[in-house]
């Protein structure tokens, strides 16, 4: 069962909104690429947050976490400093320790960047989760852990996907 369907997504897809500060541009005022994972990151975190599957959570309840595995972006157009930016996660495809999502970055313009992220579901520790905060334990594969799993498969459903 999902924790709070309330907060899930008609569409299956999480908004996450934010502004560009100074600190995220390089002497041109343009966002500096790398920034890119960083916003996605932040909106990965408030997505799983959102729909009531924290992932500091998982790390405590299951000694489990997601790592980012590989990372495509794809630049389309720069966003600049002070422009409000949304960032759109979906859920493309779920294996039993694995996700691929979609994350497209919007500014006043249209698409900045668009990318795609698969993420691996690791132990982060052998039962110590004073050792898992640490991030030690081998990053052996963990499946992903009942609710997480339900939850991230309703997202990928809502959104229309089939993986």
């Amino acid at each position: 069962m999902i924790a709070h369907p309330h907060a899930m997504p008609p569409d299956g897809r999480h908004r996450y909104a934010m502004r560009v500060y100074y600190e995220d541009t390089d002497a041109g005022g343009v966002v500096y690429h790398a920034n890119y994972l960083r916003y996605a990151e932040r909106a990965r975190t408030e997505a799983l947050r959102t729909v009531g599957i924290p992932h500091a959570e998982m790390v405590e309840r299951f000694g489990v976490m997601f790592m980012v595995r590989r990372a495509e972006v794809d630049y389309l157009r720069p966003a600049r400093l002070d422009d409000s930016l949304v960032v759109e996660t979906e859920v493309l495809a779920l294996g039993g320790a694995t996700a691929s999502l979609r994350q497209a970055v919007y500014g006043p313009d249209g698409l900045c960047a668009d990318i795609t992220v698969r993420l691996a579901c690791v132990r982060i520790g052998a039962g110590d989760h004073a050792g898992a905060r640490a991030g030690i334990g081998g990053n052996r594969p963990g499946r992903i852990p009942p609710r997480w799993r339900e939850t991230l498969a309703a997202m990928r459903d809502a959104a229309g996907h089939t993986g």
